[in-house]
């Protein structure tokens, strides 16, 4: 199309090319990006809260980024590792192995998405194991593939319609303490939560059965639901006593989301295998596996892996994005963004009745909306409406839960503090008007 295009023409080019089922938050089309902000292709500005969904946390169109891409791309931009190998798949599982939390010689495999990456990580324990079964955690997420959509707990949108699902896939509780599945209370409960897997291994499956546990140290999709610091020693621990492999999908959580490279290292828990995907390599399709070298080793030779995993270009804006992290301190950029964002988001909780919950780690955090902080009923209907106020007034934002009340914070790392500050305003005031 020549000339100007505007957003409504976009969304009728689009209504006859691309099926209903991949629906967009907005209908605004972007045009560029820069550092935490957004333009569309009719020049309004917009404050990024979401990051691509927690992708973007170099900021969009970083200069090292996008200078490693153009670099690589005028080399070659594919040759199939499994066919040509290259050097920059070793370089960045070197990267990688230093960074991922544990005490251990690792290995790690590259791939494109966090479904492929979690998908990879349950084929290696059932292969290692030779066990079936895998047990995950209601309201996790963990992809859209078969077996992704079958490990998350959420029906609508991401289920329903698609079954049947793959076998030996068991759901366990997890620890939502503001929602706690045992109407119990924190930290009077010795986190019985994580004690009831002994009981689940009796009436849903055996510990002799069961390849893997996943877990995700701060459930995304799911609402930011953040387990106490006892859960996941506690959960670990059973796990070894069972030969049962720790999976921990820090596809959301990590490269510093956290405020740390990895959230595990919040409660210091070395994972088996951990899937590491979005902000790896900041927009590009990149994800990987890393795991216990014995583990990733005892595949046979063509086992795992795929035509464009670990593709050059994906790879060398990885090396980037580990790059920047060192050369601009990024980790505690976002620990401060952390405090700052906690002390806000505290504030809005004793000034506004709506907000009944915050939680998170770091800058990963959300809030919960609610009707009635006694009753708890979701404000699904607040939190949609929220989410256009923000738009309409120039920011993005982003909703998340079993019933969609959960607003997140997914802003790139980067972001300035003058558009923090306008982007918390424009909540806030997003947040009164509800509250009104």
């Amino acid at each position: 199309m020549k000339g100007p295009v505007t957003n409504a023409q976009l969304n009728e080019r689009r209504s006859a090319a691309i099926p209903k089922g991949h629906a967009s938050l907005t209908g605004c089309y972007v045009q560029s990006g820069k550092g935490a902000l957004l333009y569309d292709v009719e020049g309004r500005e917009y404050i990024d809260f979401a990051g691509g969904i927690a992708v973007m946390n170099v900021g969009h169109s970083h200069p090292k980024v996008v200078a490693a891409i153009k670099d690589q791309a005028e080399q070659f931009t594919h040759t199939c590792f499994m066919v040509m190998p290259y050097a920059h798949v070793i370089s960045l599982a070197e990267k990688l192995q230093a960074v991922v939390p544990g005490n251990f010689a690792k290995s790690v495999l590259f791939i494109n998405s966090g479904a492929e990456a979690v998908e990879n990580a349950v084929k290696i324990a059932r292969y290692c194991t030779k066990r079936p079964a895998v047990i995950a955690f209601e309201h996790g997420f963990h992809g859209r593939t078969m077996l992704g959509m079958t490990l998350t707990s959420k029906v609508k949108p991401y289920k329903f319609g698609f079954g049947p699902f793959v076998p030996e896939v068991y759901h366990a509780p997890f620890a939502y303490c503001y929602r706690c599945p045992f109407n119990l209370q924190y930290p009077s409960c010795d986190v019985g939560c994580a004690d009831y897997l002994q009981e689940f291994f009796l009436s849903h499956v055996a510990p002799e059965s069961t390849a893997a546990m996943i877990v995700e140290p701060i459930q995304g999709e799911g609402g930011f639901i953040t387990p106490p610091p006892e859960y996941f020693p506690k959960l670990k621990k059973i796990c070894e006593a069972n030969g049962i492999l720790f999976i921990a999908d820090e596809i959301q959580t990590g490269m510093g989301r956290t405020g740390t490279m990895f959230a595990m290292e919040h409660c210091q828990v070395e994972a088996d295998l951990t899937t590491v995907a979005k902000s790896l390599a900041a927009g590009m399709p990149l994800s990987a596996v890393v795991g216990r070298s014995e583990l990733m080793d005892c595949v046979h030779a063509g086992g795992i892996g795929g035509t464009y995993g670990g593709n050059p270009v994906a790879c060398r804006a990885a090396l980037a994005v580990l790059e920047v992290f060192e050369s601009e301190n990024l980790l505690d950029k976002a620990k401060r963004l952390g405090v700052i964002l906690r002390r806000r988001l505290d504030e809005f909780r004793q000034k506004y009745a709506i907000v009944g919950d915050v939680r998170g780690i770091g800058p990963m955090l959300a809030m919960e909306l609610v009707k009635d902080r006694t009753t708890k009923a979701p404000a699904t209907d607040e939190a949609k409406a929220l989410l256009k106020y923000c738009f309409d007034r120039g920011l993005i934002i982003l909703a998340c839960g079993g019933y969609s009340n959960v607003i997140r914070l997914l802003m790139p790392l980067v972001i300035e503090q003058d558009q923090l500050d306008k982007g918390l305003t424009i909540l806030e005031e997003g947040l009164s008007s509800l509250d009104q």
